[in-house]
């Protein structure tokens, strides 16, 4: 029944957002243009059921950075405009098309890249994909991010396993007062 709650959340605050939000996101796409030429970072990643499916995010880094984990990116790497978009957590923002075609979650473990192996290894022997991946969790507002594939999947599972409707708010309320800081880059 939980999942059923959320799920019409998610869909919800996502429809909604997107309206809000609308005038934001035609404002960084039309100088996204202007920084980096392709405003619009679109990624494969690993879904629910460990099915692929395409993370869009507003581009923080130059278009010839590396396909790798945050974590394994260069700060070089990031823009000017990637750097604001990061700090003010704005490049999530075009996640919201995600959540609203069930893609993701508002909360939920974050969704990782198939090459990270560690990481797979450890979320498949603890049930993490059964779920669908979100834009923040239990691990993100906690500083835990994905250069600690054993801790994180760890703290994924103790997510998925305690989440209700309350703590569903409750990550989603401490990632927008500032709580994480996302998947860091040394």
């Amino acid at each position: 029944m939980t999942h059923f709650i959320i799920r019409f959340f998610d869909f919800l605050m996502a429809f909604f957002g997107l309206l809000v939000t609308f005038p934001i996101l035609l404002i960084v796409t039309l100088i996204g243009y202007f920084d980096t030429g392709s405003p619009i970072f679109i990624q494969e990643r690993v879904g629910k059921n460990k099915k692929p499916f395409k993370l869009i995010k507003f581009r923080t880094m130059s278009v010839d950075t590396q396909s790798v984990a945050s974590h394994l990116a260069s700060t070089t790497s990031i823009t000017k405009l990637g750097s604001f978009l990061r700090k003010s957590k704005l490049d999530e923002l075009p996640q919201l098309i995600n959540v609203l075609k069930g893609e993701m979650s508002f909360v939920g473990p974050r969704p990782n890249l198939f090459n990270q192996d560690e990481l797979i290894t450890e979320r498949s022997e603890r049930g993490v994909y059964n779920v669908l991946p979100g834009i923040t969790g239990l691990a993100q507002v906690n500083n835990i991010d994905m250069s600690t594939p054993e801790l994180l999947a760890k703290k994924d599972q103790e997510m998925i396993e305690s989440l209700t409707v309350q703590l569903y708010f409750r990550y989603i309320f401490l990632t927008v007062t500032g709580s994480g800081t996302g998947d860091a880059i040394k």
